[in-house]
C-alpha cells in the first residue's frame, strides 16, 4: 500500500476528494473514548464512520467504558485478529516500546490495513526526557499511510524532521456545545470588576514549571486594579501527605495565600462539569509549560470565553489567538510574562470562539476525516 503523505504524496488532496463509497468505514481508533476523538464525528452522527469501542485492558473481548488506558488496540496480537478497516492512532503510546510499535505497523502492513497517525505531541508533556517519544515517533511517522496534525507549525516540524507532509486539521471543541453556549451567555452578562487570573498546576506534569512563573505572577497581578491570582492544584502534590507532594511549591503557595497575595484551591481531580465551571470563572488562564506541542486546555478555554496566556514553546499560538510570553526549557522571560498579563487586563478580550464557529469547524473536520479514511481504504482494496 503506498504512503499517502510522503514528500510527493496527495494526503492533502485525498482529504478533499469526494468519497468513493458510502458503506461505513470501521476504524480502530486509539483511543475512541477521548473527547477529541468523540468530536471528530459529526454532531449528528450519520454512521459513515464507525469507531470501535476501546477494549477493556483486562478483558480485551469487551468494551472498556471510560477506562481505555493502556490501549489494547496497540497490542500487535489484537491488530492481527480484530475486524476493522483502518487503524488511527491519537494517544496512549506513552509507555509502549518502539519495537512493539514497529511490530504493530508491520502487522497492519501485512494485513493491508491503512495506518493513520495524528501527531498531537512532538514532545511528550509527561516525559522529562524526550528520547523515548522521539524513538516512538521515528517508528510511527515513517510507517503511517497518512499523517494528521493540528497546526501549520507542527506540520512544518514534521516536514523538517521526517520529510513527510501532514494534513492540518484544527482541534475541535472540547466543551459540549450546549454547555459552551450557556457559559458564554453567562459571561456576557455576569462580567464584574474583578479580573481573575488562574494558574492550574494539576498534578505537575513534567512539562510544567509553575515555580518559575509564580513570583512574576504574584507581583504583576498585585499591581493590576481589581485583579486576583487563583492557583488550583491537586491534593497529591499540595497536601502534606500527598503521594507526589512538591514541598517547595506547596510551601510557597501556602505562604503567599496566608499573606493574601493569591487564592489557593486544593482539590481532587475535577470532573468535566466542575472543570468547565472553574475555567469559565476565570478571565485568563496561564499555561506554565516549558515544553509541549498543542493543548486541549487551551481549546477548552476558547470554548468558554477565557483568555489564555501561553508560552512560546510548542505551537499554542497556532491553535488560536493567545497572549504569548517567552518560555522554554532553558529560559523564562519574566518581562514578557508580565507584559502579557497587563495586555490581558487592558484588553479584557476573551480571544474565544463562537458556538457557530465550533459547530462549522466540527462539521468540516469530521468530513475531512471521513474523506481521508475512504480514500485510504479504497486505495488499499485496489
Amino acid at each position: 500500500m503506498p504512503h499517502l503523505s510522503g514528500p510527493a504524496a496527495p494526503a492533502h488532496v485525498a482529504a478533499h476528494r469526494a468519497p468513493a463509497a458510502r458503506r461505513p468505514v470501521t476504524v480502530a481508533s486509539v483511543p475512541s473514548g477521548h473527547v477529541y476523538v468523540r468530536h471528530l464525528a459529526p454532531e449528528e452522527d450519520d454512521g459513515r464512520v464507525v469507531r470501535l469501542p476501546d477494549p477493556d485492558p483486562d478483558t480485551p473481548q469487551r468494551p472498556a467504558g471510560a477506562r481505555w488506558w493502556p490501549p489494547v488496540m496497540l497490542r500487535p496480537e489484537w491488530a492481527r485478529d480484530a475486524d476493522f478497516d483502518l487503524l488511527h492512532l491519537h494517544f496512549g503510546f506513552d509507555a509502549v516500546d518502539p519495537s512493539t510499535l514497529g511490530e504493530l505497523t508491520e502487522v497492519l502492513r501485512g494485513r493491508g490495513k491503512p495506518f493513520v497517525l495524528t501527531v498531537h505531541d512532538l514532545r511528550n508533556p509527561h516525559h522529562e526526557d524526550r528520547a523515548l517519544h522521539d524513538a516512538q515517533l521515528d517508528v510511527l511517522v515513517p510507517a503511517a499511510d497518512a499523517l494528521v496534525t493540528l497546526t501549520t507549525g507542527a506540520a512544518a516540524e514534521i516536514r523538517r524532521r521526517w520529510d513527510r507532509e501532514a494534513l492540518v486539521l484544527p482541534h475541535p471543541h472540547v466543551v459540549p456545545l450546549a454547555a459552551m453556549e450557556a457559559a458564554q451567555e453567562r459571561r456576557s452578562w455576569a462580567r464584574g470588576d474583578t479580573f481573575r487570573v488562574g494558574l492550574h498546576v494539576k498534578s505537575l506534569r513534567a512539562s510544567m514549571a509553575p515555580m518559575r512563573l509564580l513570583p512574576t505572577l504574584v507581583d504583576t497581578v498585585a499591581q493590576l486594579p481589581g485583579a486576583v491570582l487563583q492557583v488550583n492544584g491537586h491534593r497529591d502534590v499540595l497536601d502534606p501527605d500527598g503521594a507526589r507532594r512538591d514541598e517547595s511549591l506547596a510551601a510557597y503557595l501556602h505562604e503567599q495565600a496566608d499573606a493574601g497575595r493569591l487564592e489557593l484551591h486544593v482539590h481532587d481531580f475535577l470532573d468535566d462539569q466542575a472543570l468547565w465551571a472553574y475555567l469559565a470563572s476565570l478571565d485568563v488562564s496561564v499555561l506554565p509549560y516549558r515544553f509541549g506541542t498543542h493543548s486541549g486546555w487551551l481549546e477548552a478555554c476558547r470554548d468558554l470565553g477565557t483568555a489564555v496566556v501561553a508560552p512560546t514553546c510548542g505551537f499554542y499560538a497556532d491553535q488560536g489567538p493567545v497572549l504569548s510570553y517567552t518560555h522554554d526549557e532553558s529560559h523564562l522571560d519574566e518581562d514578557s510574562l508580565a507584559a502579557a498579563l497587563r495586555r490581558a487586563h487592558e484588553q479584557r478580550s476573551t480571544h474565544g470562539i463562537s458556538v457557530a464557529e465550533r459547530r462549522a469547524q466540527r462539521a468540516t473536520v469530521a468530513a475531512a476525516h471521513d474523506r481521508l479514511y475512504r480514500y485510504l481504504v479504497t486505495a488499499g482494496r485496489a
